[in-house]
């Protein structure tokens, strides 16, 4: 049975792309969130395995999304997606739980690796 999967970003480049590298891998794309209002909305119905959440958002940003998303759901599997690759932001992701940070640009290879690795840790 496939992983189900909530991909986060602002950019339908990036959600075609994410698509792309994905098709016959051991995950399934259920459901895409432009910004972190419409993540919040739509993360109860979807019930994904994995969220990968981009950062800089329309409205709130993508860090703010997960924490809410862990405070609901403490066992929600978050994967941080952004090219802000500082100390003090992937702290931050650490501390509120999320179980990876990939890198903007990544490559199919690379973002496999991440979603993997989420569940490799539990």
């Amino acid at each position: 049975m496939k992983k189900k999967l909530l991909i986060v970003d602002d950019s339908l480049f990036v959600f075609e792309e994410m698509k792309l590298m994905l098709a016959d891998s051991e995950f399934e794309i259920v459901e895409y969130a432009k910004s972190a209002e419409d993540a919040l909305e739509k993360f109860e119905s979807a019930m994904p395995d994995v969220v990968t959440m981009d950062i800089i958002l329309p409205g709130m940003d993508g860090m703010d999304a997960a924490e809410i998303l862990l405070q609901r759901e403490p066992k929600t599997n978050i994967v941080i997606v952004s090219s802000l690759a500082y100390d003090e932001t992937m702290e931050r992701a650490r501390k509120i739980g999320a179980k990876g940070f990939l890198f903007k640009p990544f490559d199919g290879k690379q973002l496999l690796e991440s979603l993997t690795a989420v569940f490799q840790e539990a």
